[in-house]
């Protein structure tokens, strides 16, 4: 019943969408990738806002339902019919009257599955796609084939294009980067490597003047001019490479790129996205709990790993879901990386223990020894962890936390922060249907 009820509200307020584009004709901006979406959908807000009036996907409205819930500005009703019916009449309601109707609209667009692209995405028409990465192996994957497969998924987003569309791909990523010669579409390609239209480089951490970390640095060149990039209060390269996406759209929409810098350097980067955030007795936290994969994971311990601290550097690792037949060795990569950039390390939920069996391997990296297993701890869940790390941390550690949604990794985080007032406003899922889930 559940399923049928769903499947005619998203039939109705697709149409509802259909129906508001038409009338309204904004300008859409439509994200996908397998890493960096939410990121990369912030930043080009933070851009597009200085100029326009402008909406994003909440949340992770990226979905069949999630599209339309957008497009008409309405609230996810979960298993509330009566938001659900409320939302149908205001779908209504703003295509019958007229209403101050957004110029710009940037979507996430998210598969888990052969065919979700299609089925979420077709009738859009877009003025921009922009295609983040896929990563070596990327979330979801379980249900494709192999990578490319996954990759040649994403692209079917660069058919809802317009004639005159703008495409922005990651020139770093080799399947992304090879939709170049697929599509024909005006295309602008950002990236570290030499060739890409907006290239980063020098990035580094920022420190204040007590050398602590407080966000990251780097360099962009475009069209012959180089600028200075300051991003605060966050890590890690998923920010770098959003940020140049962001300016990559800037410089195909002839926008003035001193100003889209300008606008990234306190960009509203949402909870759980690499953020850094005052702990409890003199530590830091580096939050990155809203989801996780291997690629991903291994960016944010080379992270960790770059940054100096007076004390120790802890990892905290939960499960990374759906991987299907990578599962075991995808975690067991992710624990000989963090060996190399982390003094301790926490392993959370039970795929999490080949973290640990690959921390502990034998090998060159390590001198032909694995890491002490003093130095490696193991829960079985959330909780678990959060009750040791409460009396583990001291004064100079810096924690990085991470996990995929389903391991409620952000209870961890919630243990040691300072700011217990805000927490509402600082942690991943704190609304309260999640805050149900057990």
């Amino acid at each position: 019943m559940k399923t049928t009820f769903k499947k005619i509200i998203t039939y109705i307020l697709k149409t509802e969408s259909r129906l508001v584009l038409w009338k309204y004709k904004p300008k859409v901006v439509a994200i996908t990738g397998s890493v960096g979406k939410t990121s990369t959908k912030d930043a080009v807000y933070a851009v597009l806002s200085r100029i326009a009036h402008v909406r994003k996907s909440e949340k992770s409205f990226n979905s069949e339902l999630g599209l339309p819930l957008t497009i008409l500005g309405c609230p996810n009703g979960w298993n509330n019919p009566l938001v659900w019916i409320k939302n149908i009449f205001k779908g209504l309601w703003l295509f019958v009257w007229p209403h101050k109707y957004p110029r710009w609209l940037v979507l996430e667009v998210g598969v888990g599955k052969p065919n979700d692209m299609w089925n979420i995405a077709y009738w859009l028409k877009t003025n921009a796609v922009i295609i983040t990465a896929i990563g070596e192996t990327p979330v979801h994957i379980e249900f494709f084939n192999s990578r490319k497969h996954l990759a040649e998924e994403k692209s079917q987003l660069i058919k809802t294009l317009k004639k005159d569309g703008l495409l922005i791909l990651n020139a770093d990523d080799e399947e992304v980067l090879n939709m170049k010669i697929k599509f024909k579409n005006r295309n602008i390609t950002y990236g570290f490597k030499e060739g890409a239209d907006v290239l980063g480089s020098g990035d580094n951490i920022l420190y204040n003047n007590k050398n602590e970390p407080e966000g990251i640095i780097f360099r962009v060149d475009e069209e012959g001019n180089s600028f200075p990039v300051v991003i605060e209060r966050v890590f890690g390269q998923n920010h770098l490479y959003a940020s140049l996406a962001a300016i990559a759209l800037a410089s195909g929409l002839k926008l003035n790129i001193l100003e889209a810098i300008n606008s990234l350097k306190n960009y509203d980067v949402p909870p759980g996205r690499m953020r850094l955030l005052r702990g409890i007795e003199g530590s830091l936290i580096i939050d990155d709990t809203y989801n996780s994969s291997p690629f991903a994971c291994v960016s944010a311990l080379g992270t960790l790993g770059e940054i100096k601290c007076a004390g120790r550097k802890i990892a905290v690792l939960g499960d990374m879901l759906e991987l299907g037949k990578h599962t075991i060795e995808a975690h067991k990569n992710i624990g000989k990386i963090a060996r190399e950039n982390a003094d301790i390390i926490m392993v959370v939920g039970p795929r999490a223990k080949s973290i640990k069996d690959g921390a502990m391997e034998v090998g060159p990296a390590t001198g032909g020894a694995g890491m002490n297993p003093e130095k490696i701890f193991e829960f079985l869940n959330s909780y678990e962890a959060s009750d040791f790390i409460k009396t583990f941390v001291q004064k100079g550690d810096i924690v990085l936390v991470k996990g995929s949604q389903g391991v409620r990794m952000e209870r961890v985080v919630e243990a040691i922060l300072l700011d217990q007032v805000n927490k509402n406003t600082l942690l991943v899922r704190q609304d309260a249907e999640w805050l149900r889930k057990k």
